[in-house]
């Protein structure tokens, strides 16, 4: 199963940039993912297990690493052409 989950990021810190950049590019060393950033949010496209397994470790890394912050997850699974 494939699937895309868009996130947005909100470190509870003044200086919040180089949270969020390094957030992004540590997305950007999995292998097999489509990553794709906008001025609002990056979306992660790939397998299921991928997907979150990449995420599982981005966000235990970012916690233990920068505190407190909010994620905002939207999670979508991509249609499979080939059942229809």
């Amino acid at each position: 199963m494939e699937t895309c989950v868009d996130i947005s990021l909100y470190p509870l810190k003044e200086d919040y940039r180089p949270l969020i950049l390094d957030f992004i590019q540590q997305l950007h060393k999995a292998e097999d993912l489509r990553i794709e950033t906008n001025s609002m949010s990056t979306q992660i496209c790939g397998p299921y297990e991928t997907v979150f397994a990449v995420l599982q470790e981005g966000i235990k890394r970012s916690f233990d690493q920068s505190g407190d912050q909010v994620f905002v997850l939207k999670i979508l699974k991509i249609a499979d052409d080939t059942h229809h």
